[in-house]
């Protein structure tokens, strides 16, 4: 089969994203966080986060990885509006993604060259994203939609159209196998990893401990 071009992603954000493979997932309310997070996890296994705009100070969390950090791949999630794709690519996220598909949203993505994945839940929204030029998508909520087995069953399909995806929502080191044994995952999104509680406690530790658990089990799984 011909290989599939994702008008969204280019070929380099790809290959990064599945080399990387484990993306934290972030809700930081403190940018001093940001940079001793961020090393943290890059020290420890986990070289992509996804830093959610949830919260007043992402965008300037984002700021400060990027240039304490340049070896972290630093993306932004819950990108709901056209006016937040701008601010993310303005300030250089790595890539940009969203909870559910909003046509606009994707087109403003386009417009603005930022990289960008759509969350997808169902056949429809997947054929959506599709007719957009996305073969990258974010499925959520991955464990509330019914897990690996349900994102086996609506890709099937598509399976000929060389679809990947990133889940998010319920992933934990307990099913991680299960996930990373999909091929057409190609990367998993882990807000486990660094919970809100424990950035807040800024315990650098216990983050490390998880970014470890997790990095070896992708590196057993895909190494």
């Amino acid at each position: 089969m011909k290989e599939q071009i994702d008008e969204m992603m280019p070929r380099e954000i790809v290959d990064r994203l599945e080399k990387i493979g484990i993306v934290a997932v972030l809700v930081i309310e403190d940018v001093e966080d940001a940079l001793p997070l961020a090393r943290t996890l890059l020290e420890n296994g986990i070289g992509g986060m996804e830093l959610t705009l949830r919260t007043d100070s992402a965008i300037e969390c984002l700021q400060r990885i990027r240039k304490g950090l340049p070896g972290m791949m630093a993306g932004v999630g819950t990108i709901l509006t056209q006016e937040q794709v701008v601010l993310a690519k303005e300030n250089g996220a790595a890539f940009g993604v969203a909870p559910g598909y909003n046509r606009a949203v994707v087109a403003a993505a386009h417009e603005a060259g930022l990289p960008f994945a759509p969350g997808i839940a169902t056949p429809s929204e997947i054929e959506g994203a599709l007719s957009q030029g996305c073969r990258i998508l974010k499925y959520f909520h991955a464990e509330g939609m019914g897990g690996i087995n349900y994102l086996k069953g609506i890709n099937a399909p598509y399976k000929h159209l060389g679809l990947r995806y990133i889940p998010l929502g319920g992933v934990s080191l307990a099913n991680l196998r299960q996930y990373l044994a999909m091929r057409e995952i190609i990367a998993i999104g882990g807000s486990w990893i660094a919970p809100q509680d424990l950035i807040k406690a800024k315990d650098w530790a216990a983050i490390a401990r998880n970014a470890r658990e997790a990095s070896a089990i992708f590196n057993e799984m895909r190494g």
